[in-house]
């Protein structure tokens, strides 16, 4: 069988699910033939991680350089896993270069580089592919189930609850993530996995979006409001430290991604979340219009004490809700590891909040039913490994449709550019006024259709 040669643009933390994918998993169908990296420590790190896994050494290229490292090393297919603010540029100039994109969400950060993709997919005919894993969690896969079957008819509305702790939602106010321009904010960057599933649950894209919300716990600001002392300006120091603080000496891995890497780009990824210059909202509100009629409200936390999130669905027929909890709470001294994001390993439940799941269905006038939900080993109940099968064997019959390409990422990324859009103006956005072409289709002053015209098929 003839190796598909792969180049990974980007190598942080996320890199890793890739890299290990192409020289471990699917070694025989994939070949990690380069890396782009500016970071020569960073690029290095996973140069290593090749070889330990028994790969050839990568060629390591800079960004400058992303066209001749196409050419020369005869590159098939790109992974892009770099800055999200850097994603458009990565993906466009790989695509006219002739090559397949893989890319981590979200797609891009605004209108303007969405435009840009969209315009780069009609010229060169090329794929982009989405890697939603969130899609591929049972649980989610369930409730799409659910929806799609008709269990509880027409979707009419959806209330969705997410809430990021203190471990986890903090760690985005302490590196790059803290800078709208370069993150899109937690609108894009994190809830288009959110907006994602709400679109591909209902079958249906958004056409209207109001938002609230702002930095109300992170931030210096907020710190002095509260009378919080001092503090140092980044969590690796010597000292007492406290839960908020992240030190990169007391984890190998990010010390060497990060840590050892700084003296390159002074790139620093344990900032303090009380300092200066974070410019995104940790709360946030959205109330989403979509073309078959129906509405979501939704609702972001960062500085929850547990994590998880909460759905209902409401139907012509009935309700779906889907509870999961991922980590119950927080142990002061437990520190910032094993895992930040509990999704990946697990985290502490408690007798009133354990961790788990349960998803119930409810049809009018019946007893509820709950639906047995089936998990795997791996990240995301074995939800990351179909994903991988799907990105480098190739996408089976899926009934559930969860593969996902450009337009999908479009689709995610349009409620968070249309809320920030929002958030800066108080006034409602329509995503056809973000100059997108995929919504350029909706008529001019155009409204959802009620829910009734939706059942009965009077709106696309």
């Amino acid at each position: 069988m003839s190796q598909l040669r792969y180049a990974v643009v980007g190598t942080g933390h996320r890199a890793q699910m890739y890299v290990d994918a192409i020289t471990r998993t699917y070694a025989d169908r994939a070949a990690l033939v380069a890396l782009c990296e500016p970071n020569p420590t960073r690029a290095d790190a996973y140069v290593q991680r090749a070889v330990e896994a028994g790969a050839a050494a990568p060629s390591v290229w800079g960004p400058e350089d992303l066209e001749e490292m196409i050419r020369t090393e005869r590159i098939e297919r790109v992974v892009v896993c770099s800055r999200d603010d850097t994603h458009a540029e990565m993906i466009v100039r790989s695509l006219e270069a002739g090559v397949d994109v893989v890319v981590e969400k979200p797609l891009t950060i605004d209108a303007e580089s969405a435009r840009r993709i969209e315009d780069a997919v009609a010229r060169t005919g090329r794929q982009v592919l989405l890697t939603f894993n969130y899609r591929y969690s049972p649980r989610n896969s369930a409730l799409r189930e659910v929806i799609r079957t008709g269990r509880i008819g027409q979707v009419t509305s959806i209330d969705f609850s997410w809430m990021l702790d203190t471990k986890h939602g903090a760690d985005y106010f302490r590196r790059w993530h803290r800078d709208k321009a370069h993150s899109g904010g937690l609108l894009v960057h994190k809830s288009s996995h959110h907006f994602d599933l709400v679109n591909w649950w209902i079958a249906s894209e958004p056409r209207r979006v109001f938002a609230s919300g702002g930095l109300r716990f992170y931030g210096a600001d907020n710190a002095r409001a509260r009378g919080l002392a001092e503090r140092p300006e980044r969590g690796t120091h010597d000292g007492a430290h406290d839960p908020f603080e992240l030190d990169l000496r007391d984890d190998p891995r990010l010390a060497q991604l990060y840590l050892d890497a700084e003296q390159h780009d002074g790139y620093r990824r344990d900032l303090d979340v009380f300092t200066e210059g974070i410019t995104i909202e940790d709360n946030l509100a959205l109330v989403v219009d979509y073309a078959s009629g129906a509405t979501l409200s939704y609702s972001l936390n960062a500085h929850a004490p547990w994590e998880g999130y909460r759905v209902a669905v409401n139907g012509t027929e009935g309700r779906a809700e889907l509870d999961v909890v991922e980590r119950g709470s927080l142990v002061p001294d437990e520190g910032l590891h094993p895992a930040l994001d509990p999704s990946l390993s697990g985290g502490n439940g408690t007798a009133l909040r354990p961790v788990g799941e349960r998803l119930l269905v409810q049809r009018h006038w019946e007893e509820p039913v709950e639906v047995t939900i089936h998990n795997a080993e791996g990240g995301h109940g074995g939800g990351d490994a179909l994903l991988l099968s799907d990105v480098f064997v190739g996408p089976h019959d899926d009934p559930l449709g969860r593969p996902a390409d450009w337009s999908d990422g479009i689709r995610s990324i349009a409620v968070g550019i249309a809320g920030n859009r929002s958030l800066a103006t108080g006034l409602p956005v329509r995503t056809a006024d973000l100059g997108i072409a995929l919504f350029a289709d909706e008529p001019s002053g155009a409204r959802p259709a009620p829910a009734h015209a939706a059942a009965t098929g009077a709106s696309s």
